[in-house]
């Protein structure tokens, strides 16, 4: 445990400050529950300086993803309330370390949802959904990394844009979604890439929260990321649209402006 103390102090202070470090796995074996509680300990700092938990994000949502790195379940991470962007306006590029973006479908929850849950139970527990981006940024050196690596750094979850709120009970299966860089598409895509349905990511992320007390009403649940993810330069204007749902969209900048805690 001491050793895990020390890696979550060295993960986290490389969040932080934004500077890269070596992977802790070519130094050490590390298993996916070791690297979660090494996740728990570094958030857990950010606790300490009054850093808010306001839901969980939910990776490796493709077939496909689970497939090249060999897992059969999906991964997760904690979002605060300071990893919240406010839609429409800026982010620092100098916070990151290797920052991408990628589309992605939010859920906000009305009621508590843990446990062994069927997507009935799920959708019932869901107050709304909206189009979202996550901004993912692995703090390894040279982008290099194995899983537990990856779960370690908060399953590189490093900020995030939530767009307008609409009901939950239209179909959102298999929406079309275009990602546009200054205008220009750069990732096209569906949400039927997410695990086959998006509430299926919050099945797993109810199953996934139990060990921290379950999804709590209010909580935003970010579903995955629905296309391959996008590198960040300064200057860029980024939007995403999603069919029925509408737009969400953030800039690259180098100073940051304030954030918002805003559910």
């Amino acid at each position: 445990m001491i050793q895990f103390a020390k890696f979550a102090e060295i993960v986290d202070e490389a969040a932080r400050t934004a500077t890269a470090i070596p992977q802790f796995t070519a130094s050490a074996p590390l298993d996916v529950d070791a690297a979660y509680a090494i996740q728990a300990l570094s958030l857990e700092r950010r606790f300490l300086r009054g850093e808010r938990l306001v839901g969980v994000k939910m990776g490796l949502t493709s077939r496909a993803k689970m497939i090249q790195v060999g897992v059969d379940e999906v991964i997760w991470g904690r979002l605060t309330d300071a990893m919240r962007l406010e839609e429409g306006g800026s982010l620092s590029k100098k916070r990151y370390v290797h920052p991408r973006i990628e589309p992605e479908l939010a859920f906000l929850m009305k009621r508590e949802l843990s446990g062994e849950v069927s997507a009935a139970e799920a959708l019932s527990a869901v107050e709304a959904i909206a189009p979202a981006m996550e901004i993912i940024d692995s703090r390894y050196e040279n982008f290099k990394f194995a899983l537990p690596d990856v779960i370690a750094d908060n399953s590189s979850s490093s900020g995030f844009v939530v767009g307008n709120w609409g009901r939950p009970d239209q179909d959102f299966c298999n929406l079309g979604i275009v990602v546009e860089v200054d205008g220009r598409a750069v990732q096209i895509g569906s949400t039927a890439a997410i695990l086959g349905h998006p509430i299926r990511s919050l099945v797993a992320a109810a199953r996934a929260a139990a060990s921290i007390g379950g999804l709590k009403p209010g909580w935003i649940v970010l579903a995955g990321g629905a296309t391959a993810a996008h590198p960040l330069s300064v200057g860029q204007h980024v939007r995403t649209v999603m069919q029925n749902l509408g737009s969400v969209s953030i800039n690259v900048a180098e100073q940051s402006c304030p954030l918002s805690k805003s559910h």
